[in-house]
C-alpha cells in the first residue's frame, strides 16, 4: 500500500469498512479542508477494494456542473447501465428519463432514487460495490438527494459509499447524519517527512518557510515545493486555498497560448472528454490542438490524461485556471463549447447563455424549453436555474417577471427560502400584472403551511384566489386557496378568516364533489361544513384510489370531520399510487392521516406502523412538522399500549419540534397522547389537565377540529378526578357543535361523556344510548362504552349484570392490544367474582411496526422486490428483516407467515 503520511488510523478504519461489506453495507463522509488528503485517502480505499475484487463506481462533483440535472448520478451509474432492464418498469423508465434517454413525464425524485438503489443492489448481488464520490459538496443537488436516499438504506447491501466533502462547503449529504472521518492537517513530524520525500534538496530556510506556509496541508506541501523558493516568499499572507490557487495559476504564464485555451475550456466544460475540449480550444487558438498541446499541461502537473479523457489533478487547479481568466476569455470559451456541442443540446444552450452579454429573447426561450425538459426529468434545481438565467436574458418586463416567478415556484418545491426571497426581490422593480402580484404573494407565504407567514394570512390568500379566479385561472385559485385552508389547520386565524376562505371556495366554479373543494372546506371549517364534507365523502368513497392525490386529500379531510374509518381506508387506498409515483412527500402525509385515524379507532398495529414510517419519511423529505405529528401519534399508540415512559418521551420530542412555531395540530396531538397515557395509567387528574388544554382557545394546543375527538377521554378523566362540573362548559360547547355537524366521532364522544358524567338517575339510560349506537366501525369506542357500562353496573351492585359487558370489553381490548384497559376490565371482572384467562401474546407483541408491516405483505403473497417498491428500500433489506422475523415467530420460511398471522385476533390490515 502506498504510504499516507499521518493517515494510518483513517486508512485502517476504511479498510475495516470494506472488509465488513460482505455482511452489511455502510456510508461514510470524509471531511476536511481543500488539499488535506481526502482524495488520497479515497484512492487508498479504492486500492483495498480492488484487491478484494469489489466493483468500484465513482463520481466527482464539478463546480460548473451543479446546474446540470443528475450529472453526478449519470456518471456514477453509466458503467452499469446495461442492468437497467432488470429493474421494474416504472423505475427503469424513471432513470431513463432522468438521464435524458427518454422524453416522458417527470418522475418524482424519490422514484429515481429507489431505481438507483435497486440498480446498485443488482450490481452488488454478484460483486460487492464501493462507491467513491469526490468533491461531494459540488455534485448537483438532484444527484446529492439521490445519494442521500441511497446512503440511508445500505444496511443490508454489500455496498460501501465514501464521499469526500470540503470542510467549509455545505453539502446535501450533511443532512443524512452519516458517520464521518474528519481529516486534520498533518502533525509537524508527518508534514516534515512528506516535504522531505517530495523536495529533498530544499535549503533549511526554504523548508521552514514552506512548512509554515502549508500549515500541515499535504497538497500545499507537495505543490508549493515545486515553486522556486523566491516565488514561495510571496504566498505567506494568503489563506491556504487562495495560496494553492495562486501556486497553480503561477504555472500558466509559461504555457503556450493553445495549452492555456485548452485548460480554460476544460475548466468550464462539464465533460472530461478530451476531443470535445480540444475541438473548442481549436476555435479559440486558431490552430490544431492535439497531444503536443496537452503535454505542457501534464508536465505542469495540472491535467491528467487517461486515453480519451483528461481531468484536473485537483479541483483547486480547475478553480485556479478559471480565476486567472478574464471575463472576456470565459465568454469566448463558453461560446466555443456551445459551437462544438451544436444545436439541440441542453449543455450548448447553457454555454450560449453563459456567453451572452445582452438580452436575447430567442435564447431566453431556449432556456425556458431547457427548464421544461429538466422539469420532466425531475430535476427541479436545473429547471429553476434555467428559468432564472432566462429571466436575465428576457427583453421585456412581463416575460422577465413570469420567468422569475416560475423559478421561485420551483424553489418553493425545493424548500429554498433564501432562493425564493432573492428571486422575488428581483421582481419588485418590475411592473407586475395583478395575477403576477397574486402569485408573488402566494409564493412568499408558501413555506411551513403558513405557520410563520403572518404577512400572508388566510384572508389575504382568499382574496388573491378570488382575484385569480376572476381572471380565469381557476386551478391557480384553488392552489392559493388550499394554502389559506392549511393556515386554518396549522394555526388559529379566527372564525372570520375561516369564513372568508369558505366563501371564496364555495364561489369557485367547482363541482360539489371536487376533492379539492371538500378538503378546503374540511380544513377551513370542519364543524360548519362538516355535513357537506361527510356527504361528499360518502359519494366519492367508492371511487377511492383512482386518483391517488385526490384520494389522499379525501382521507385527510375525513380525519378533520371525524369519519376515521373512511380516513383510514382512503389514506391507505392512496398509498400504492403515491408510492408508485415516488411522491414521498405526499406518502408521508397520507401515512400520518392513516395513523391518526387508526389510533383513534384502536387499530394500534396499523397506527404504529404508519406513524413510524411517516416519521422516517418526514425526516427524509424535510417536513419537520409532519415528523412532529408522526411522533405524537406514536406517543398515542405507546400510551394506549401502556408504555408510559415511551409515550412521554415521544410526546416530548414532538413538542420540541412544534412548540417554537406553534404547530397547533401537533401540540394538540401531544396533549392527547399525554392525556391518554395518564388516563391508561390511572392518573386521572393529570390526564384531565393535559386534555383540557386542547379545549382552551388561549392555549397553543387548542385545535378546532381535533378537540372534537377528545371528549370521551376528557370526560373519563373528569369523572374520576372530581372535575365533572369543571368541564360542563366544554360539554355544552360540543353539544352546540353537534347540532351543526354529523361528525361520527364527535357524536360518539358526546354519548360516552354524557353517560360517564351523568347523575345516578340518568346514567342507565345514557349508557344504554351509548351502547345502542352503531359503533361497529369504531372498536375502541365500543369497548370503552362496554367497560364504562360494566363498571357502572358493578358499582351500583348489579354484579351479575356487569359481567357480560366487562367480558366483551376485555376481549376487545385484548384483540386491539390496549393492555391497560384490558387489565382494568380483568380487575373489574375479578371484583365481580369472575376470573379471566391471561391475555394470549399476539404476533404484534413480538415484532416492530416495520417488521409487522413486512410480514403482512409477505403473507399477502408479495415478493421481496414488490415489497421493496412499496416501502422504498432494497429487496435485500426486506430479506434482512425476514431473517430477523422468522426466529421471533418460531418459523423457518415465508410460506408459514400466513398461518401465523391468521391466528391473530381479527383486525384491519
Amino acid at each position: 500500500m502506498t504510504r499516507l503520511f499521518g493517515r494510518n488510523s483513517q486508512v485502517e478504519h476504511l479498510r475495516g469498512l470494506i472488509e465488513h461489506v460482505g455482511r452489511s453495507g455502510a456510508a461514510l463522509i470524509v471531511r476536511g479542508e481543500a488539499g488535506v488528503g481526502k482524495s488520497a485517502l479515497l484512492a487508498e480505499a479504492s486500492a483495498v477494494a480492488a484487491a478484494r475484487g469489489m466493483r468500484i463506481l465513482g463520481a466527482c462533483g464539478v463546480e460548473s456542473e451543479t446546474h446540470l440535472p443528475f450529472a453526478a448520478l449519470q456518471s456514477l451509474l453509466h458503467p452499469v447501465r446495461s442492468l437497467l432492464d432488470r429493474l421494474p418498469g416504472p423505475q427503469r423508465q424513471a432513470l431513463r428519463v432522468a438521464f435524458g434517454m427518454n422524453d416522458a413525464a417527470a418522475p418524482d425524485l424519490f422514484l429515481i432514487a429507489l431505481a438507483s438503489l435497486n440498480l446498485l443492489a443488482e450490481v452488488a448481488a454478484t460483486t460487492p460495490v464501493l462507491i467513491v464520490v469526490e468533491d461531494g459538496h459540488w455534485i448537483d443537488r438532484s444527484s446529492a438527494d439521490v445519494l442521500a436516499f441511497v446512503a440511508r438504506r445500505l444496511d443490508a447491501e454489500p455496498v460501501v459509499l465514501l464521499a469526500a466533502v470540503r470542510e467549509e462547503s455545505p453539502s446535501r449529504l450533511d443532512d443524512v447524519g452519516l458517520p464521518e472521518i474528519a481529516l486534520e492537517p498533518l502533525a509537524d513530524d508527518a508534514a516534515a517527512a512528506l516535504l522531505a520525500a517530495h523536495a529533498p534538496d530544499l535549503t533549511q530556510e526554504a523548508r521552514q518557510r514552506l512548512l509554515k506556509a502549508a500549515s500541515g496541508n499535504p497538497l500545499a506541501l507537495i505543490e508549493l515545493a515545486t515553486l522556486a523558493p523566491e516565488h514561495s516568499r510571496n504566498l505567506d499572507h494568503l489563506p491556504l486555498t487562495a495560496r494553492l490557487q495562486q501556486a497553480f495559476a503561477s504555472r500558466l504564464p509559461d504555457l503556450p497560448a493553445s495549452t492555456r485555451a485548452l485548460l480554460l475550456i476544460a475548466a468550464l466544460n462539464d465533460s472530461d472528454v478530451l476531443a470535445e475540449s480540444s475541438a473548442a480550444a481549436e476555435l479559440i487558438a486558431g490552430e490544431s490542438v492535439g497531444a503536443d498541446t496537452l503535454a505542457p499541461a501534464i508536465t505542469a502537473r495540472l491535467l491528467k490524461a487517461d486515453g480519451p479523457v483528461a481531468h484536473f489533478r485537483h479541483p483547486l487547479m480547475r478553480s485556479a485556471v478559471y480565476q486567472a481568466a478574464t471575463t472576456a476569455d470565459r465568454r469566448r470559451a463558453h461560446a466555443a463549447l456551445a459551437q462544438v456541442l451544436g444545436e439541440g443540446d441542453d449543455r450548448a444552450v447553457w454555454h450560449r447563455a453563459a456567453a451572452a452579454q445582452r438580452p436575447d429573447e430567442a435564447l431566453a426561450v431556449q432556456l425556458e424549453s431547457m427548464a421544461a425538459r429538466a422539469r420532466r426529468r425531475g430535476d427541479v434545481v436545473a429547471a429553476a436555474a434555467a428559468l432564472e438565467r432566462g429571466a436575465e436574458l428576457s427583453q421585456n418586463q412581463e416575460r422577465r417577471a413570469d420567468r422569475l416567478l416560475r423559478a421561485a415556484t420551483l424553489a418553493v418545491e425545493l424548500g429554498r427560502q433564501d432562493t425564493v426571497a432573492r428571486l422575488l426581490a428581483r421582481t419588485e422593480p418590475l411592473a407586475l400584472s395583478p395575477q403576477q402580484r397574486a402569485r408573488a404573494v402566494w409564493i412568499r407565504g408558501s413555506f411551513d403551511d403558513g405557520m410563520h407567514g403572518a404577512r400572508v394570512s388566510a384572508p389575504v390568500l382568499a382574496s388573491l384566489a378570488e382575484q385569480v379566479a376572476a381572471d380565469g385561472d381557476v386551478d391557480l385559485a384553488v392552489r392559493i386557496l388550499w394554502s389559506g385552508a392549511l393556515r386554518c389547520f396549522w394555526s388559529e386565524p379566527g372564525s372570520q378568516a375561516r369564513q372568508r376562505v369558505v366563501d371564496v371556495a364555495e364561489s369557485l366554479p367547482l363541482d360539489a364533489s371536487d376533492p379539492r373543494l371538500l378538503a378546503i372546506l374540511a380544513y377551513a371549517a370542519p364543524i360548519e361544513r362538516g355535513g357537506v364534507v361527510i356527504d361528499g365523502l360518502r359519494r366519492l368513497d367508492a371511487a377511492a384510489g383512482a386518483d391517488p392525490e385526490a384520494t389522499r386529500l379525501l382521507g385527510s379531510a375525513s380525519v378533520l370531520v371525524g369519519t376515521f374509518d373512511v380516513g383510514r381506508r382512503l389514506s391507505a387506498a392512496s398509498l400504492d399510487g403515491l408510492r408508485a409515483e415516488g411522491r414521498l412527500q405526499l406518502v408521508t402525509r397520507a401515512l400520518a392521516a392513516q395513523a391518526w385515524s387508526a389510533a383513534q379507532l384502536g387499530y394500534l398495529q396499523v397506527a404504529g406502523s404508519a406513524a413510524a414510517e411517516a416519521a422516517e419519511l418526514a425526516t427524509e423529505t424535510s417536513q419537520p412538522y409532519l415528523y412532529g405529528m408522526a411522533r405524537a401519534i406514536e406517543a398515542q399508540v405507546a400510551g394506549l399500549r401502556g408504555e408510559d415512559e415511551r409515550a412521554y418521551s415521544l410526546a416530548g420530542e414532538a413538542e420540541r419540534v412544534s412548540l417554537p412555531v406553534g404547530a397547533r395540530p401537533v401540540l394538540a396531538t401531544v396533549q392527547i397522547a399525554r392525556g391518554l397515557a395518564a388516563l391508561c395509567a390511572g392518573r386521572y387528574a393529570e390526564a384531565y389537565d393535559h386534555l383540557r388544554r386542547v379545549h382552551d382557545p388561549a392555549d397553543p394546543a387548542y385545535q378546532l377540529a381535533l378537540r372534537c375527538h377528545t371528549l370521551a377521554d376528557l370526560a373519563e378523566a373528569a369523572a374520576h378526578s372530581g372535575q365533572g362540573a369543571a368541564m360542563r362548559d366544554v360539554l355544552a360547547e360540543m353539544e352546540e357543535a353537534a347540532l351543526i355537524t354529523p361528525s361520527p366521532s364527535l357524536h360518539a364522544g358526546l354519548r360516552h361523556a354524557r353517560a360517564v358524567l351523568a347523575e345516578s338517575g340518568e346514567a342507565e339510560a345514557l349508557h344504554q344510548a351509548s351502547l345502542a349506537a352503531d359503533l361497529s366501525w369504531y372498536p375502541l369506542a365500543r369497548a370503552r362504552a362496554q367497560l364504562a357500562h360494566g363498571r357502572w353496573l358493578r358499582r351500583n351492585h348489579r354484579v351479575a349484570d356487569s359481567r357480560q359487558p366487562l367480558r366483551i370489553a376485555r376481549d376487545a381490548f385484548d384483540a386491539l392490544g390496549v393492555l391497560p384497559w384490558s387489565e382494568r376490565a380483568r380487575q373489574e371482572l375479578r371484583a365481580a367474582g369472575e376470573s379471566s384467562r391471561p391475555r394470549v401474546e399476539e404476533v404484534s407483541d413480538r415484532l416492530t411496526p416495520q417488521e409487522l408491516q413486512i410480514a403482512q405483505l409477505v403473507a399477502e403473497g408479495l415478493t421481496n422486490k414488490e415489497i421493496s417498491q412499496r416501502l422504498y428500500v432494497s429487496h435485500r433489506t426486506i430479506g434482512a428483516h425476514l431473517y430477523r422475523i422468522f426466529p421471533k415467530l418460531g418459523i423457518t420460511s415465508r410460506s408459514e407467515l400466513g398461518g401465523v398471522l391468521s391466528r391473530r385476533r381479527p383486525g384491519p390490515a
